[in-house]
C-alpha cells in the first residue's frame, strides 16, 4: 500500500465515511461529514435507531431534523448491515464506553465495533476510534482483532485515535472544535489527519495514540478536579457565611491564572463523572495513586446528598419536615439546555429526596412528561402550592418568574435568578 497515494486520495477525492455507532458523536460526525461533501453511510446495531433516522427524525437535539432530512437528500446512508462498512474508505467508531458496576471500564461495545470492522475491513482503509477509552486501548483491544483477521497496520490498514469533542446544547460548530489526532504509526497518523482536514476546521497531530487517548482524560479530568474544589469551597463558604458566587464573579476579574468554574447539585453526564475513572482504573494497574481523582469523585458525589440537607434545613426555617412536603424539581437533564439525563445529578437528588418523604414533582421542559414518568417520577400537576422549589438545571426555556410564583420557598443550586436579575422571596442559593 503507498501511503502518499493513499493520502492524496484522501486529500482530493469523494471519499466514503462509515460512522459505527449513531448516537450523541457519531450522528453529528454523520451530519458534518455529509454536509462536507462526502458520501457518509450510518451504521447501528439498534434497527429501531435506524428506522428512526432514515425517518428524518433525529434522535439526539444537536442535530436538527431539518439537518438530518437535508443529508439524508444528499444521499446519507443508514444501515444496521455490518457489511456495508467493506465500502467505506475511513470508518469512524462513536460507540458508547460506560463504566461497569465496579467503576471499571466497560470496553464491550469498542471491542464489539473493533470486530465488526475487522470482519468487514477492506484494503486501504482507515479506522478511527473517537470513543472515550484509556491509554492503550488501541494496541490492546483494537490491532488484536485486526490481527485475528490477518489484517497489518499500514499494509492493510491504517488506525488512529481521535476523541470526540462536543458540547450538547452548544452553539459551537461542530466543524470549528479543532480534532486531536494520534495515529499508531506516523503513517497512519498522516492519513488521519488528511481524512479529518476534509471536515474538520483544524486538527492537532499529536506523536501517538497513547498521547491523543490520554488528552480526552486530561480535558475531563480538569474539570472534575476543579468543578470537585469548587464544590467543597461552595460548602465552606456557606459555613463561613460567605457567597460563594460573589466570591467566584470577583475572582473571574482577574485577567490571568484564572477560569470560573461553578458550584452545582453534582456532575453528570456521560463524560466528566466517567473519564477521570478510566484514567484511575489504568494507574491501579500501575500502583499509581490518583488522589486528586478520587477526592474529586468523592466531593461531587457528596453533592446531591449535601443539596437535600439543605432543602431539609431550608423548611425547618418554616418548622416543616422535608417528610410530607410537596417538592418541584426543577431539571432533569445534567446540563442546561439539554435533553439527555444521563448520570444526572439532578436525578440522584430526587432519589434522595424520595428517599426521605418528600412528594415530589418534576418539570424539565425539555423532556417530556412521559418520559419522565417512564422514570417513576411523578410530573407537575397543580402549578401552585409548593413548599418549596429547587433549581436543578438552569435551562433558559424555564419560566422562573412562574416556578417562585409556585412555590413558598426557592433553592436555586445553579444561581439562576440572581443572573437573571431576579430576587423572589424566599430565595435561597447553594
Amino acid at each position: 500500500m503507498d501511503t502518499e497515494e493513499r493520502k492524496r486520495y484522501f486529500e482530493k477525492e469523494r471519499w466514503t465515511a462509515a460512522v459505527v455507532g449513531l448516537g450523541y458523536v457519531g450522528l453529528p460526525l454523520c451530519i458534518t461529514a455529509s454536509g462536507a461533501g462526502l458520501d457518509v453511510i450510518g451504521f447501528d446495531v439498534s434497527e429501531s435507531r435506524v428506522v428512526e433516522i432514515e425517518d428524518g427524525r433525529s434522535p439526539i437535539v444537536d442535530v436538527t431534523n431539518e439537518e438530518l432530512r437535508s443529508a439524508l437528500d444528499n444521499g446519507f446512508e443508514v444501515t444496521a448491515d455490518p457489511s456495508a462498512l467493506s465500502r467505506a474508505d475511513a470508518v469512524f467508531l462513536c460507540v458508547p464506553s460506560p463504566l461497569g458496576r465496579n467503576r471499571e471500564p466497560d470496553m464491550s461495545s469498542i471491542v464489539s465495533a473493533s470486530r465488526t470492522f475487522a470482519e468487514n475491513a477492506t484494503r486501504g482503509q482507515l479506522v478511527s476510534l473517537e470513543s472515550t477509552t484509556y491509554p492503550g486501548t488501541l494496541e490492546e483491544v483494537l490491532v488484536p482483532e485486526l490481527e485475528l483477521k490477518g489484517l497489518k497496520v499500514d499494509q492493510d490498514v491504517y488506525i488512529a485515535y481521535s476523541p470526540e469533542r462536543i458540547d450538547p446544547g452548544s452553539e459551537l460548530k461542530r466543524e470549528a472544535i479543532p480534532k486531536v489526532i494520534g495515529g499508531l504509526t506516523p503513517a497512519s497518523s498522516q492519513i488521519a489527519v488528511a481524512a479529518y482536514s476534509r471536515f474538520v476546521s483544524e486538527v492537532h497531530v499529536v506523536s501517538s495514540s497513547r498521547v491523543a487517548e490520554m488528552t480526552k482524560l486530561l480535558e475531563n479530568t480538569y474539570r472534575a478536579v476543579n468543578i470537585g474544589l469548587v464544590n467543597e469551597l461552595a460548602m465552606l463558604a456557606r459555613e463561613l457565611d460567605i457567597d460563594i458566587w460573589e466570591v467566584i464573579d470577583a475572582a473571574k476579574t482577574k485577567p490571568f491564572g484564572f477560569q470560573a468554574f461553578y458550584p452545582g447539585p453534582g456532575v453528570g453526564g456521560h463524560c466528566i463523572p466517567l473519564d477521570p475513572q478510566y484514567l484511575a482504573w489504568k494507574a491501579r494497574q500501575l500502583r499509581f495513586p490518583t488522589r486528586f481523582i478520587d477526592l474529586a469523585e468523592q466531593t461531587n458525589a457528596v453533592m446531591p446528598i449535601y443539596v437535600v440537607d439543605r432543602a431539609a434545613a431550608i423548611l425547618n426555617q418554616r418548622s416543616k419536615a422535608l417528610r410530607g412536603s410537596r417538592v418541584l424539581a426543577v431539571g432533569l437533564a445534567y446540563k442546561a439546555d439539554v435533553a439527555d439525563y444521563r448520570e444526572s445529578a439532578s436525578m440522584d437528588v430526587v432519589r434522595h429526596l424520595l428517599d426521605r418523604g418528600a412528594l415530589v414533582e418534576v418539570h424539565d421542559p425539555m423532556i417530556d412528561d412521559q418520559t419522565i414518568e417512564a422514570l417513576g417520577l411523578a410530573t407537575v400537576g397543580e402549578w401552585a402550592g409548593f413548599d418549596l422549589a429547587i433549581i436543578l438545571t438552569d435551562h433558559s426555556t424555564l419560566d422562573y418568574s412562574a416556578i417562585a410564583d409556585a412555590a413558598v420557598s426557592v433553592f436555586d443550586t445553579r444561581n439562576a435568578y440572581r443572573r437573571r436579575g431576579m430576587n423572589p422571596t424566599g430565595l435561597e442559593v447553594l
